[in-house]
């Protein structure tokens, strides 16, 4: 935001008799089919302190918005609420509305009437509406009692942090760095590269995966901007948004530390283990999963496909292993969890390995088992066309009839109920079986827990929103790409990484970054210093405890503060409020909702 103009329109905004404009929205049906919306504008327009009350089709859309412009420069308006969908989705929107008009955007209150209202009460169109108004009469009560907030400014390192060496780490540096930027890239391998030195032929371009990490590397070496630490172990990430400490040690125990404005978490993913004995995996020699079966064939010679000293004539392929796991069916993981989510990729890479197998060992029958195919990705599709043209003979099993192998000493008989065949028994044999595992998120545990970072119940890093933020995460300042997010191929890893950079780019535009204001202020004639708050403040060095004067005194770091409002609730002279969620405000909120 545009600090000036937020303070100015401040300064102003406190001279004005306040004057509250409320804008329902119909949100394309979703609030409108059920909720009568006339009905709700009209009665906010009688509400005392409202000036006007209108609806509007869609008002996030640029002519919702110059509604509400148009308003604020013709009839005065100074506060706005607007009852439309969650605040997650819009709520910025409409603080833009107000700060592009001259008014302080903090001067606004979302309403959700969508979620809290239409949706959870469809079969009562009645109760409902009564609903949406007085929530929306709870928000002109609020609006009423809000002060002119200004934006927290905190002082930033011009520097971005990249946790992780792989193409997604490599590509966040090079684009900040080309976005003048310092880039730090800390990563735990010796070496740079990351899952791309085990991959072999690539698509489009055919080349080599150790061949496009050592370009990226060379890039990466080259740029003067950017400072490498390979055989980094992360022993403790803090602070916060411009001001975050990454301690790392090297190989030879030796302790440094990275300063940064920004973090890019890198992480990448880890490929799903089998357990023993699942399908023969750890039992016996001639099962592999797709990532060693690939690794394998890369030091082999064309012609003739040997493995443990004897000819493979026959290979089967076995999807899903690892990945769109069924409760029930298939064993837990060690933290109790299923993995019920697709790891996209696997098929594309399953199919690309058996057209390279077929083209290295032509002689070879190579069966492929799998429950769905899911080819996303440009062209993929053709993969599977030449696999089938090649002569792959495909099989597929429903979600619990899973395909069941059977070793004895000539090899691999594995049985499959065939959807294709109209649920036929059949079976084969294979002399190598090969798993095609899913994809898994890398072991970040330590800096989830230290940075209390969001994750998904896949496990994997969770942005606040897919289509409107989709790499940032809830902490401020914190970015995610590649598969730290969930299951990607080479190009999209790129891509999210670059998003992620020109993010931290802009956060780190100027020299300090404008916060949030919603965070704990303390009344310090109030303050008895009682001590009751610290404890319960979930954020490291947020809220403490000082002596000024001779007194006890709670102090909160607003930089670190999260506006959570735990420390209100135990404050037993209501001392502390979080800015823009008084309870002052709270309490006419509920004297609104429960008036008659």
């Amino acid at each position: 935001m545009d600090e000036k103009i937020t303070e100015a329109a401040s300064k102003d905004n406190y001279r004005q008799e306040p004057k509250v404009g409320v804008y329902v929205c119909h949100c394309g049906g979703n609030i409108s089919d059920i909720i009568d919306v006339k009905a709700v504008a009209a009665a906010l327009a009688k509400y005392p302190g409202v000036a006007v009350a209108r609806e509007y089709a869609f008002m996030c859309s640029s002519n919702g918005q110059d509604l509400i412009t148009k308003d604020i420069k013709e009839l005065g308006i100074n506060r706005t609420v607007v009852a439309a969908c969650s605040p997650s989705l819009h709520e910025l929107t409409f603080r833009g509305v107000l700060q592009r008009a001259g008014v302080n955007p903090y001067l606004h209150e979302h309403i959700n009437i969508r979620e809290q209202a239409s949706w959870v009460h469809k079969a009562d169109h009645d109760g409902a509406t009564a609903k949406a108004i007085k929530l929306a009469q709870a928000g002109v009560e609020k609006v009423l009692r809000k002060d002119a907030l200004n934006a927290i400014r905190v002082a930033a390192e011009q520097r971005v942090a990249v946790i992780g060496g792989g193409v997604a780490g490599m590509r966040a540096a090079l684009s900040a760095a080309g976005k003048g930027l310092e880039a730090v890239i800390i990563e735990k391998a010796p070496r740079l590269g990351g899952r791309l030195l085990e991959l072999g032929k690539m698509y489009p371009s055919g080349e080599e995966g150790p061949a496009v990490a050592k370009k990226l590397e060379d890039l990466v070496l080259a740029e003067p901007k950017i400072t490498v630490h390979t055989g980094a172990e992360i022993d403790f990430v803090s602070g916060f948004v411009g001001n975050f400490k990454v301690n790392f040690k090297k190989p030879d125990g030796s302790s440094q530390q990275v300063k940064a404005g920004a973090l890019v978490m890198a992480t990448g993913y880890e490929h799903y283990k089998p357990a023993k004995g699942e399908f023969g995996y750890g039992e016996d020699g001639n099962v592999l999963t797709l990532p060693e079966f690939i690794s394998l064939m890369k030091k082999l010679p064309a012609g003739r496909l040997e493995y443990g000293g004897r000819e493979i004539k026959s290979l089967a392929l076995i999807h899903c292993v690892g990945s769109r796991q069924v409760e029930g069916v298939h064993k837990p993981q060690a933290d109790g969890k299923i993995n019920d989510y697709c790891s996209r990729v696997c098929c594309t890479s399953a199919l690309y390995a058996a057209n390279q197998l077929k083209e290295k060992y032509p002689g070879v029958r190579v069966y492929d088992v799998y429950r769905d195919i899911r080819t996303y990705g440009m062209q993929h599709e053709d993969y599977y066309d030449k696999a089938s043209k090649d002569g792959v003979l495909f099989m597929r099993h429903n979600e619990t009839d899973q395909p069941v192998v059977v070793s004895d000493r000539t090899g691999h008989t594995v049985k499959v109920k065939d959807v294709l065949t109209w649920g036929e028994e059949l079976e084969f044999k294979a002399d190598l079986v090969v798993l095609v595992t899913g994809m898994m998120p890398a072991d970040i545990s330590l800096i989830r827990s230290q940075m209390k970072l969001p994750a998904s119940a896949d496990r994997f890093l969770q942005e606040v929103h897919p289509k409107l933020r989709p790499v940032e995460l809830a902490n401020s300042g914190v970015f995610v790409a590649g598969a730290a997010q969930y299951p990607m191929d080479v190009t999209e890893a790129m891509a999210s990484a670059g998003t992620a950079a020109a993010k931290a780019a802009i956060l780190l535009a100027e020299p300090d970054i404008p916060l949030e204001p919603f965070v704990a202020v303390v009344d310090e004639h109030k303050c008895t210093g009682c001590g009751l708050c610290p404890p319960e403040c979930s954020y490291d060095g947020a809220l403490m405890m000082t002596e000024k004067n001779g007194k006890k005194l709670a102090v909160v770091n607003p930089a670190l503060c999260k506006g959570c409002g735990a420390c209100v609730a135990v404050c037993p002279v209501r001392a502390i409020n979080v800015a823009g969620w008084t309870l002052d405000q709270f309490d006419a909120m509920v004297e609104a909702i429960a008036k008659e």
